[in-house]
């Protein structure tokens, strides 16, 4: 069974960025596409910082962009869900 967290995984690597720990990003997000049965080796990870929304306890959000390395379009749920936001 899948463990739960309480966070949404964007907010997971938004803190990881925000405590210097960006080193570990890939390796999380790796960890979440194999929880929903996904091969983490057909995709490429990138990070791309933006300013947080208004009102929000936070100064940048780090927004996660996978890209098939086959050239195949990444299911749009699938990208949705990476950055959903809680």
């Amino acid at each position: 069974m899948a463990r739960f967290l309480p966070h949404t995984l964007q907010m997971q690597i938004t803190r990881m960025f925000q405590d210097g720990q960006s080193f570990f990003a890939t390796t999380k997000v790796h960890d979440w596409l194999q929880e929903r049965n996904e091969d983490p080796t057909q995709y490429d990870i990138s990070f791309h910082q933006r300013p947080a929304p208004p009102n929000s306890d936070l100064v940048m959000v780090i927004d996660i962009e996978l890209r098939r390395k086959d050239g195949k379009p990444v299911d749009e749920w699938l990208q949705s869900e990476v950055n959903r936001q809680g």
